[in-house]
């Protein structure tokens, strides 16, 4: 690898398995691994926490100037802090998914955290994950991949990971979020998730999750390559 800075913008559905593969993709490539997804999750987790609506956009949007989002690495790991408090544990419910869901298509959310995403993606070489990072946020990374997997496989691997956390849901539970987060998504008017026009397809489907990060790595080296 040169010496240059290197953006690498993932992005695809929720479960997609962005966050994993791409936290093992910085660790192999020795990159800082940045998952906006904790950003926004942050974000509809600040809304809940005051008693907001997160479909009440002006409320969410008061409530912007008296929040702090900030990123950190403890031991290695990636933190996400708000208001200095480590929430890194509080946003992976589906009731802050949700959440996250509806805030993010808000421009003025979208802006609060543009800067931070490109700020970091100007100081270092970066795998950033999320919904727009090819499109909007970083549109002219060095590689762009859109990452994706069936709803019932994305579905699945979201039910283990929430029972595995002691979570009481169904997989019928999860399905049917996963298809609403996915229709929110792809239909806001705002940075609507769609794949870049120079964004590589990936679809893991059937792999492992070795397969797919050395998939993804041999698609960031062939990049490079270029």
């Amino acid at each position: 690898m040169s010496d240059k800075i290197v953006s690498v913008a993932i992005d695809g559905p929720s479960g997609a398995g962005k966050s994993t593969i791409a936290r093992a993709l910085a660790n192999e490539l020795g990159y800082v691994y940045v998952d906006t997804g904790a950003l926004y999750r942050t974000v509809g987790y600040a809304v809940l926490q005051n008693g907001i609506d997160p479909k009440d956009a002006a409320a969410v949007e008061a409530l912007l100037p008296q929040i702090q989002v900030t990123m950190g690495y403890v031991n290695g790991e990636q933190r996400v802090f708000l208001n200095e408090q480590d929430v890194s544990g509080f946003i992976r419910t589906p009731e802050v998914s949700m959440a996250a869901s509806a805030t993010s298509a808000m421009p003025p959310v979208r802006q609060f955290l543009f800067h931070l995403q490109q700020e970091m993606a100007q100081k270092h070489s970066v795998i950033m994950d999320g919904r727009d990072i090819g499109t909007v946020v970083l549109p002219f990374a060095t590689v762009k991949i859109f990452l994706t997997a069936s709803a019932e496989v994305r579905a699945e691997r979201r039910f283990i990971e929430l029972q595995e956390k002691g979570m009481s849901v169904t997989y019928e539970e999860v399905l049917a979020d996963m298809k609403e987060r996915d229709y929110n998504d792809s239909h806001r008017a705002t940075a609507p998730l769609k794949p870049a026009e120079d964004a590589v397809l990936v679809d893991t489907s059937g792999n492992t999750l070795e397969e797919a990060i050395a998939r993804m790595k041999e698609v960031v080296q062939n990049a490079l390559k270029e």
